[in-house]
């Protein structure tokens, strides 16, 4: 295939696009404003423009394209409709700072959004300002922090972690100010509950609870869970990472949990990559209330307005939050219904238990009980043959790996997470791949040592990439 950058196709004077006529006076930008040096850029044709990104488009993987099983991050596809709802002019032209009266179709919007994600997820209020999870999930324990001082206990510090936890739970403590105990999990995928109750003390600002866990396990004992943390003073932080294992069946606030942050690009089916778009709306008892980072949406009559929660935490992100993606999210509770989002739900436990059955003939599954969302597989199925290799061959097959080497409890882990949109066809397909792989893994293992073969480059060398990376373009 011909391949090209725009920097070495670049001759002067060609041009992709021509500006339109100025529509309003022209006018000389200040001295300070101007440039010292010229900008270059590559003068290029429009289709050398197109033909490039397109290029480039095409050797990116997505969920538009191929099966994306990457366990915890819930690649279920986005349907189309809400991009339309997005691109609607009168979302498209508002801006935040206009004031509220010109904009109340926007305040509507997410205030019906707040309503929606605390009537699923049983809470008492919503704020939808954080950018992304881990925003949320930071907030969410600044709340918890700010609940603890304004009742004068100083004296916790120290937040309880499970082992299985997802990586940005301690960073968030961390970022806090407060210390991490960690907390085992026991024969069955579940935190070991007597290490819990030892754990527990005056010190204890709580637990950061992700249900069902980062093993695709409910916990069986959530309710005993939450009763250890409140008998000693601390609360219950749940990470809404897995909500798509209960949206419409369940709701984290009735089970015991205290505030609760929201991934609308895993649940709510909002785009992911690249760092952005995110939202991470946060979810709190009534309790909490008052600590909500703002400004939140509130009802004023038949108008809507912006309002500071009494002793908020503050804004944690400019204006209202990331409202794209709320619209989005919005369109999809929308559009399902709440039989929807029930059936969606079920039909991501139903696929999941599918695939872990049929998976777990070739890579068998470390904690072999019926599973939520996802389950994690392990990958040593033939001697020298590791995670890394069976990932790295899946795609020569056409398919995303899934999550690797996480929970770091499960050895040579495989976290694979099929969503609800995938057909019944997408994961045999899976299954039987994963069978060709043990089947190579034990006649030809350098096949899976040397694998992808069928992308740009190879297997590269991952530790160096993020050591040293090497982050712009020299020709």
């Amino acid at each position: 295939m011909y391949e090209s950058l725009l920097f070495e196709i670049s001759s002067p004077g060609r041009t992709a696009c021509s500006l339109p006529d100025l529509d309003v006076p022209e006018a000389e930008l200040p001295s300070e404003f101007l440039r010292q040096e010229a900008v270059n850029l590559p003068e290029i044709s429009e289709l050398d423009l197109v033909r490039h990104y397109v290029r480039l488009s095409q050797k990116n993987y997505s969920v538009d394209s191929v099966f994306y099983p990457l366990g915890s991050c819930t690649m279920k596809y986005n349907p189309k409709v809400n991009e339309v709802a997005a691109a609607m002019p009168k979302f498209t032209a508002t801006h935040p700072l206009q004031p509220e009266e010109t904009v109340q179709g926007n305040l509507q919007l997410m205030y019906e959004l707040q309503e929606a994600i605390k009537e699923i997820a049983g809470f008492a209020d919503v704020s939808l300002q954080p950018a992304a999870g881990a925003h949320g999930e930071f907030a969410g324990v600044l709340i918890m922090r700010a609940y603890h001082l304004s009742r004068g206990d100083t004296q916790r510090n120290n937040m309880l972690i499970p082992d299985s936890a997802h990586g940005t739970n301690p960073a968030s403590c961390a970022m806090s100010g407060f210390s991490v105990q960690q907390i085992p999990s026991d024969e069955r995928g579940n935190i070991d509950l007597d290490a819990l109750r030892a754990a527990c003390n005056e010190t204890t600002v709580g637990l950061m609870l992700t249900n069902p866990n980062t093993l695709g396990l409910f916990e069986e004992n959530i309710e005993e869970i939450a009763k250890i943390v409140h008998d000693a003073g601390g609360l219950i932080y749940g990470d809404g990472a897995n909500l798509n294992a209960m949206m419409g069946v369940a709701r984290p606030g009735d089970l015991g949990i205290d505030v609760m942050h929201f991934n609308l690009h895993k649940t709510f089916s909002t785009p992911h990559g690249g760092g952005g778009p995110g939202s991470g709306p946060v979810g709190v008892v009534e309790k909490l209330r008052p600590f909500q980072p703002g400004p939140i949406v509130a009802k004023d009559g038949d108008s809507y307005t912006l309002k500071m929660p009494e002793q908020s935490i503050g804004a944690v992100k400019s204006f209202w939050g990331n409202f794209g993606v709320l619209l989005r999210a919005y369109t999809y509770i929308r559009m399902l219904g709440e039989d929807g989002l029930r059936l969606a739900t079920e039909d991501a436990v139903l696929n999941a238990n599918y695939l872990r059955v049929k998976v777990g003939k070739t890579c068998p599954v470390k904690y072999d009980r019926v599973c939520m969302h996802e389950f994690v597989s392990m990958g040593d199925i033939a001697e020298g043959i590791h995670t890394m290799d069976i990932a790295k061959r899946l795609i020569d097959y056409g398919f995303h790996p899934p999550t690797v080497y996480f929970p770091l409890i499960v050895h040579e882990a495989l976290m694979i997470e099929p969503t609800e949109t995938e057909s019944k066809e997408t994961l045999d397909a899976f299954a039987d791949v994963l069978e060709k792989i043990a089947e190579e893994a034990r006649e030809n293992p350098e096949l899976l040592h040397s694998a992808p073969h069928t992308t740009e480059v190879s297997r590269l060398d991952e530790v160096v990439a993020a050591r040293k990376p090497v982050l712009r373009y020299k020709a």
